[in-house]
């Protein structure tokens, strides 16, 4: 059976869970089962901390794991990102008072406080960077007022956090971080339970991605509308029974079909609909 790590708990681990049951896995039914096997897709799952994911993944005893960038690079674990899956995302930064800091350079001497020193202490070194880093679990914005540290690493998402505490934000982000999939570095890519599992879940992206979008046309206009909705390969395209009218069906963004929808309609389209895509195979 091909033995997946899957987050028990935090942001990573109902997305994770909902992701794998639209792909067509079973998933536990309570919070406190640690190990549950599908054995009609040849599947054992594992709930595991999520920051410990990378490490049983590297040791081999896991095959792949889901988990995030930002916790397989803190961990410096021998484990690698194989497909990124869009949900759990996250923007990492450096914050301090305001003057304290105006570019990445101006780090070199201070302290460093943060939960994720793996992370910031790469970054510091891929940048020629001498800091001191200190690991704070949990909330680290205190860190400035209580004199740990000068400076903080943290996620930031909307920046209210930072700024209630007096922060602002310096330089650019450390890193951009989502919910991974993850193997051991260098791993056999080709291995087929692997390679279907990777299918199931790219159909899944796919399918939140795009909706399949219908509409009738007059003949005459059918390369205008072609061109507002090129499909993938091509649109399918139909005769209707009133003569010079045909039926088109093609998978658009989903985040433009009201648009796409109000330019057929522009140019004569009708019976516009759309309509949702549960599962695919590109």
């Amino acid at each position: 059976m091909l033995r997946i790590a899957v987050p028990n708990k935090g942001s990573l681990s109902g997305p994770a869970a909902e992701m794998l049951h639209e792909a067509g896995y079973q998933q536990r039914r309570e919070s406190k089962e640690l190990r549950i096997v599908d054995p009609e897709n040849e599947v054992e799952f594992f709930y595991l901390r999520p920051r410990d994911i990378a490490l049983y993944v590297a040791s081999g005893q896991l095959d792949i794991g889901i988990t995030g960038r930002d916790l397989l690079i803190d961990s410096g674990a021998n484990a690698e990102e194989i497909l990124p899956l869009g949900f759990a995302r996250s923007t990492f930064r450096y914050a301090t008072k305001p003057g304290v800091v105006s570019s990445l350079e101006d780090l070199n001497g201070v302290t460093i406080a943060t939960s994720y020193e793996g992370i910031v202490a790469k970054h510091l070194a891929d940048h020629g960077i001498d800091a001191s880093v200190v690991h704070l679990d949990g909330a680290v914005e205190t860190a400035i007022q209580l004199g740990v540290a000068q400076v903080i690493a943290d996620v930031v998402e909307t920046g209210t956090s930072l700024r209630n505490a007096g922060l602002e934000v310096v330089g650019e982000p450390i890193m951009k971080s989502e919910a991974v999939v993850i193997r051991q570095t260098g791993a056999d890519g080709e291995e087929p339970k692997v390679q279907q599992f990777l299918r199931r879940l790219q159909g899944v992206l796919v399918a939140r991605t795009y909706v399949m979008m219908d509409y009738d046309c007059r003949v005459e206009q059918l390369e205008k509308a072609v061109a507002l909705t090129p499909g993938l390969e091509s649109p399918t395209v139909s005769p209707l029974h009133n003569e010079g009218w045909v039926a088109v069906r093609a998978m658009v963004p989903a985040k433009e079909a009201q648009r796409i929808m109000d330019d057929l309609y522009d140019i004569g389209a009708r019976a516009i609909l759309t309509t949702a895509i549960h599962a695919c195979r590109l």
